[in-house]
């Protein structure tokens, strides 16, 4: 029987930079590939074969996405023989610390006609530097709405009925794990499931909940403890042993958007901007923390003239990194057409033939 596919996106574009979490994987990871190579998008059709090659073997296979292209792979994870296979360049240079051990390393960087190289030198330094001012303006812009995005928590904190919210948690963990304590080691898991792209903000929710046989939905306002209480249930199920998957995304790493219990079968996640979900599947229902806020006409307004200079700060970002993924993408093209493709697929074979 062939094993699953799980997307995830590998890198996030946060308020606080460049977030990913694989270096939980590679220490997690009894063999880490770090494929080492310029800007390209052909390392994305070799993870791609290699995710295959062992779907078909039985084993169920995470996937990262590029968050400059969603259908690009960056990386790859196969479950029970714990293979890790990275593009260890770019986005984000990672390096091996253990060569010789869990850690190889196979180089792409001998692949390219030199000749043809040299003809696209002008245009990839070009490229380059634009890509570069391009993030730097990106990433500004989404400093700058996380630090607008406070002041809208702010404003809600304020009015929150919090001994609802903690009675509320409080009769979760009753009803999720009532008595049961597991007599085994807590496997836990840490992953990304969105990011602003290119193309706006693109989650991988559906890949993530699919099978599942309940998700519960939230509905609140920023700073309305979603994420609080998300970390409640996940450090409660910790407690009793139960194997726990937290999802980042969004603006602000530090905070959870998604708590799954795989022994449950259940997915507990945050449904509003910018990954808004509604009930669709049969085990599906909400959990509506609205209510819980307190209205105020003066907060309100206080909260539009908020809603309407975060919009914009977002809307500033996601053209930033609109002009990045095009000069990225344009570099990606010059280099791989200086490929010499023999010696690519004889490097890529490497992987393919694992045992």
């Amino acid at each position: 029987m062939n094993g699953t596919i799980t997307q995830y996106m590998g890198t996030a574009y946060t308020g606080r930079g460049i977030s990913h979490k694989y270096d939980k994987l590679i220490a997690t990871a009894t063999t880490t590939y770090f494929l080492k190579c310029p800007p390209t998008n052909a390392i994305s059709d070799v993870l791609n074969e290699t995710a295959t090659l062992f779907v078909r073997r039985g084993y169920d296979v995470d996937r990262f996405m590029d968050p400059i292209q969603p259908e690009k792979t960056d990386a790859v994870f196969v479950k029970g023989a714990n293979l890790f296979f990275i593009q260890a360049s770019h986005p984000v240079a990672l390096e091996p610390a253990d060569i010789g051990g869990r850690h190889r390393v196979i180089s792409f960087y001998d692949i390219y006609d030199e000749v043809k190289l040299r003809g696209q030198n002008a245009l990839i330094v070009d490229k380059l530097a634009e890509a570069e001012v391009a993030l730097g303006k990106a990433l500004q812009a989404l400093a700058d709405a996380k630090r607008i995005h406070d002041d809208w928590e702010a404003v809600n904190i304020r009015r929150m009925m919090w001994e609802q919210h903690e009675n509320l948690i409080q009769s979760l963990k009753e009803e999720l794990f009532g008595t049961i304590r597991l007599n085994k080691q807590t496997a836990i898991s840490h992953r990304l499931i969105g990011s602003l792209t290119s193309r706006g903000a693109q989650d991988f929710i559906p890949s993530i909940t699919k099978g599942l046989e309940r998700r519960i939905l939230i509905k609140g306002l920023p700073g309305t403890g979603k994420s609080t209480l998300m970390k409640a249930l996940g450090a409660e199920a910790e407690k009793r042993g139960f194997d726990v998957l937290y999802g980042w995304c969004g603006l602000d790493p530090a905070g959870v958007d998604l708590v799954q219990f795989p022994e449950l079968s259940l997915c507990i996640l945050d449904a509003t901007q910018p990954h808004v979900y509604d009930p669709e599947l049969p085990g599906d229902e909400v959990l509506d923390l609205v209510q819980m806020c307190v209205k105020d006409a003066e907060a309100e307004k206080e909260i539009e003239r908020i809603r309407d200079v975060y919009a914009e700060k977002m809307l500033d970002a996601t053209g930033y990194m609109q002009t990045y993924a095009q000069a990225e993408n344009s570099v990606k093209i010059a280099m791989d057409g200086a490929i010499q493709q023999s010696v690519f697929d004889k490097k890529s074979q490497v992987l393919l033939e694992l045992p």
